[in-house]
């Protein structure tokens, strides 16, 4: 008898060399369910483009945030863009 064992999301996300506090963003910025949102990070992060998008969807709510007056989201939503970006580095 085969044995089969599930990926937990949090392997998917060490797999991807994603933080929690990326995929929170994304599920933020999509209006869905953080578990939603590793499998599509996940999935984008595979990708030039993917990366991109990913570090747009970040840049946004940080702008979102500053213009709500919300420093402190602001401030964190910075944070996690900054390693995203050091850590997913866009080619040029």
């Amino acid at each position: 008898m085969e044995e089969f064992s599930m990926l937990s999301i949090r392997d998917c996300l060490d797999y991807c060399d994603l933080t929690d506090d990326e995929v929170a963003l994304v599920a933020e910025h999509e209006g869905i369910p953080d578990a939603a949102a590793a499998q599509v990070v996940c999935g984008l992060v595979q990708t030039p483009e993917g990366v991109l998008l990913l570090t747009n969807f970040m840049l946004e709510l940080v702008e979102r945030a500053d213009e709500r007056g919300d420093k402190a989201k602001a401030a964190r939503a910075r944070s996690v863009c900054a390693r995203f970006m050091a850590d997913h580095p866009l080619p040029h």
